[in-house]
């Protein structure tokens, strides 16, 4: 009787191991599997939130680039304003220059020198055969009004406020002194200064017949040279009108 019931007892236990075995088996397959499928859902949450991350980031990156690009295409447009307001300003600035006698300046046109005469030859006047700053006056006038672009006496550029003025034996041009031989170069039409200057009864023809020594010659090519005006424009009395 005490054998049977080992055997049963054994049997119960052997039974009682099996299943327990088994469910430890199930248990830890399903937690294996539970913690398969959780590694996969982290991971696959863990590279959504990274890819959402990166496309954040690149649209970010695209619309601060998109907004360099405009404020490059703003700068290109200013800078092509401001190449053409600088070329303007340049030729209005060279224009002025010109103007004002502040450039030197080469080309075509005449040139007349004139020199004291003969103190035997004079008729009548003794001074009729020396050069007046009046006499200066008057040539320039008559380039002036022929057409001149640019006048010079002895290196000195006229102006619109040059001064020419009899200082003694000599004469003041710009405030510096010149002395005989006077050489005016003149710039404009060869053939058109240069017939103005020698018709017949003109001031030069005057001059030449009170016994001043006259010569005037043409030049066709581009070998007159005229300095830039080298003193300073003084307003002391007037104003720009607003």
């Amino acid at each position: 009787m005490k054998q049977e019931n080992k055997i049963k007892i054994a049997i119960l236990l052997g039974t009682m191991c099996f299943f327990l075995s088994a469910g430890i088996v199930i248990q830890i397959n399903t937690v294996r599997k539970s913690t398969t499928t959780v590694g996969k859902t982290m991971v696959e949450n863990e590279l959504r939130d990274s890819v959402l991350r990166w496309k954040q980031k690149y649209e970010n990156e695209y619309e601060l680039l998109n907004k360099k690009e405009q404020e490059l295409d703003s700068l290109r447009q200013k800078s092509s304003s401001t190449d053409e307001s600088y070329k303007v300003l340049t030729s209005q600035l060279k224009n002025y220059n010109l103007l004002l006698g502040n450039s030197e300046l080469i080309g075509r046109g005449v040139q007349i020198t004139l020199n004291d005469g003969d103190s035997s030859m004079f008729r009548g006047n003794e001074t009729q055969y020396i050069v007046h700053d009046g006499d200066l006056y008057e040539i320039v006038n008559a380039l002036k009004n022929t057409g001149a672009e640019a006048i010079s006496i002895n290196g000195q550029r006229i102006v619109a406020n040059t001064a020419i003025t009899c200082a003694g034996n000599t004469i003041l041009i710009n405030g510096e002194k010149v002395a005989v031989p006077y050489v005016i170069k003149a710039i404009g039409s060869p053939a058109g200064l240069y017939g103005s200057l020698t018709i017949p009864g003109g001031y030069l023809y005057w001059l030449e017949y009170e016994g001043v020594n006259v010569k005037v010659e043409q030049i066709e090519k581009d070998t007159i040279v005229i300095p830039k005006y080298n003193g300073v424009y003084k307003f002391d009395k007037a104003t720009i009108s607003e």
